[in-house]
């Protein structure tokens, strides 16, 4: 083949053209995107060494308007985010996988209304192309914020009232709940109380209402068996003993999260209660770094973060690449893993 001239450098068109592949396929696989099957792959790779294309990222961005950067943002204190494994989680998946069709990852914390403005200026300057948004709270005004804005946006886990007419992919969180409560009352337990995450957020609220709905139909009254805490060590303790004065013949708990669970754990070991003799113990989130660790090792409802956020990235690719997504939530599968902390493993 003739090589061209410097002022007839082929184009990203012409590769695609001359394998054959959609100006899309041809730009994600020589970006090495994990989602172009290897036979596109090889067909794009060879098209740019044959007509001798060599992508400039700064020109390619005049071209597509693509930053190939994507804004991850965290609606909670970064504080607390940091103290959180399973935020940590979120935050290590969401890098690998941006890595991996690509894109660099820019973490954002978005948790007070100075916050929300630098976001969203930042978002509004085209630093971007997309948004990853993690934990939105029920009055939040960052997704309406971002509506406005009209960026390709897929949530994680936003509160329910925010399910309408958005891109969202989350755990079955009630479903989660169901799994943990029946096994507590299939184990024997009549006094089951839970520990609740902040109800201003979907997955906490969707837990309670699994715990709530279960004990009604076990015939099991839920009154006073309910108390709410922050994601938090000490906010685990601090409800387990509010718990214990309250109920003091509970039997059970269930705790909407593996670190509030900890402290739990702590509360029940300083009143002298045995677990699971004493107090069975059924925990959410079966974080690697807790739930096999505690003592006793916790009986905890798995959830990956990185099956959601891989679902989030598909979803947002899908959407940058201009495909007609139907708004909607995926709801991914958890199941329960039982250790020594609910009386059986």
């Amino acid at each position: 083949m003739v090589p061209r001239s410097e002022d007839e450098r082929p184009t990203l068109e012409d590769v695609a053209a001359f394998a054959g592949v959609s100006r899309s396929t041809a730009s994600r696989a020589l970006n090495d995107d994990a989602y172009v099957s290897a036979r596109s792959r090889e067909k794009v790779l060879a098209a740019a060494r044959d007509l001798g294309y060599s992508p400039n990222q700064a020109a390619r961005s005049l071209v597509t308007r693509r930053t190939g950067a994507i804004a991850v943002v965290l609606s909670e204190p970064e504080a607390r985010l940091l103290d959180d494994p399973y935020r940590t989680a979120v935050m290590r998946a969401g890098y690998r996988e941006l890595a991996d069709v690509g894109c660099q990852m820019v973490l954002l914390f978005s948790d007070t209304r100075e916050d929300l403005g630098r976001t969203v200026r930042f978002l509004e300057g085209g630093h971007v192309d997309g948004v990853l948004v993690f934990a939105p709270h029920r009055a939040d005004p960052l997704p309406r914020a971002l509506r406005l804005l009209k960026l390709p946006t897929v949530f994680g886990g936003p509160a329910a009232d925010l399910r309408r007419g958005v891109h969202l992919v989350d755990f079955d969180n009630e479903g989660g709940a169901r799994q943990a409560v029946t096994h507590l009352v299939e184990s024997g337990r009549r006094r089951i109380a839970t520990i609740a995450g902040p109800q201003d957020q979907g997955a906490p609220i969707d837990r309670l209402a699994g715990w709530r709905k279960t004990l009604v139909d076990a015939g099991i009254d839920p009154s006073g068996l309910a108390e709410e805490a922050d994601f938090t060590l000490a906010g685990g303790a601090k409800a387990m003993a509010t718990l214990l004065e309250r109920v003091p013949d509970l039997d059970a708990v269930f705790v909407g999260s593996d670190m509030m669970a900890v402290g739990a754990l702590r509360t029940l070991s300083d009143a002298g209660r045995d677990v699971p003799g004493d107090v069975a113990v059924v925990s959410f989130d079966d974080n690697a770094a807790l739930a096999p660790a505690m003592t006793p090792p916790l009986t905890s409802v798995h959830q990956d973060p990185r099956e959601q956020v891989h679902a989030m990235v598909s979803t947002l690719m899908r959407l940058l690449d201009g495909e007609d997504v139907a708004p909607g939530a995926q709801i991914l599968p958890v199941s329960l893993v039982v250790r020594e902390s609910s009386g059986s493993s």
